[in-house]
């Protein structure tokens, strides 16, 4: 018995490093490396401030978030940094969630797995849920913030250079390009593409960045590398084993269909556990192989990586137990509303 699961999580890690490490991860941690080294962060802290308009404030902190690669407790650090340094509670509670729940590495592996469809819906779900997040924490601690006078003024400074857009377009282009221009066919028609795409990428980078740029972008994608990809790879471990050992019946009974329950169920084991961001993807997977439905699918890609109890610790810790207890109920609700109504778009 020992000798099956252990078997069973070795091929699971095998598949995994066979077919997404180099086309997909590869560029992804460069991008993430890339995107932290080149734009500019006082620019975007300072239109976070909780005397900036909300709609802008929030929108920033939405579409930001997208590019902050972060599970729900690596995320906090971040998240109080920019509150304490000034952004409006609404702001910084949308980066608490956005930053885990749909990063741009979890959106580009989760497409490699369960396609592009889940993606936008991944994509349109986490801002509807960010910005109800951000009205909510906005105003249920509005005299809070009343109180509170922003430390960070808005920079007249560019957000980055087009040399450095240059370079983000063709690190997004160098990995999108193996999973969705190739849909058949040889792994190896994507390894072609791949190393068309980052020879594009290097050649750029050697013409318009100095050494000393190329080494500071290098050293934060080894960072991101270093913290995601152990976890990642102990998450496809037990991905693997659970698929083995978890009853069919069970996830048909209990996360099958597109009811409310299962949406609630779904968003409850997402909220409670912990994972690694872009761990959520296989193990999502390996449910809907059991049975599991598209909507209770959706709702656990979202909380899974978005809360934690750990992170419920460490927010309460942070900001206060007040402000936990008015996010993680709403992340809950909100969950299981946004997986049952797209179970029942799809059904």
């Amino acid at each position: 018995m020992f000798l099956d699961l252990l078997m069973a999580g070795l091929t699971a890690l095998k598949d995994y490093i066979a077919l997404h490490v180099l086309t997909c991860l590869i560029p992804a941690f460069l991008l993430a490396g890339g995107i932290v080294t080149f734009i500019s962060r006082e620019t975007i802290i300072g239109y976070l401030g909780s005397a900036a308009k909300k709609i802008q404030s929030f929108g920033i902190a939405a579409g930001g978030s997208f590019f902050v690669a972060a599970c729900s407790c690596t995320v906090i650090p971040v998240a109080s940094g920019i509150y304490y340094g000034g952004a409006g509670i609404g702001a910084a509670f949308i980066l608490l969630w956005v930053a885990p729940a749909a990063n741009i590495l979890a959106l580009v592996y989760t497409g490699s797995i369960l396609g592009s469809t889940m993606v936008a819906a991944r994509i349109g779900a986490a801002l509807i849920m960010s910005f109800a997040v951000g009205v909510t924490m906005a105003f249920a601690f509005r005299r809070e913030e009343q109180q509170r006078e922003s430390t960070i003024q808005a920079s007249g400074k560019g957000l980055m250079s087009k040399k450095d857009i240059g370079l983000l377009l063709l690190l997004v282009a160098a990995l999108l390009a193996p999973n969705y221009l190739v849909r058949e066919g040889p792994y190896l028609y994507k390894v072609y593409v791949w190393l068309a795409g980052m020879a594009a990428v290097a050649l750029y980078a050697w013409r318009v960045k100095s050494w000393a740029e190329i080494k500071d972008w290098l050293r934060e994608s080894w960072w991101f590398v270093r913290i995601i990809f152990p976890l990642l790879l102990a998450g496809v471990f037990l991905v693997g084993i659970i698929g083995a050992v978890l009853p069919p019946a069970w996830v048909e009974t209990w996360l099958g269909g597109s009811g409310l329950q299962q949406s609630f169920l779904a968003t409850l084991l997402g909220g409670i556990t912990y994972f690694a961001t872009m761990t959520e993807a296989p193990f999502v997977d390996t449910l809907m192989n059991l049975g599991m439905g598209k909507g209770p699918a959706l709702a656990l890609l979202l909380t899974g990586p978005g809360i934690s109890l750990p992170s419920w610790l460490a927010i309460g810790r942070v900001f206060g137990w007040k402000k936990v207890l008015v996010y993680i109920p709403t992340i809950i609700v909100l969950g299981t509303l946004v997986g049952w109504v797209a179970g029942l778009l799809w059904s």
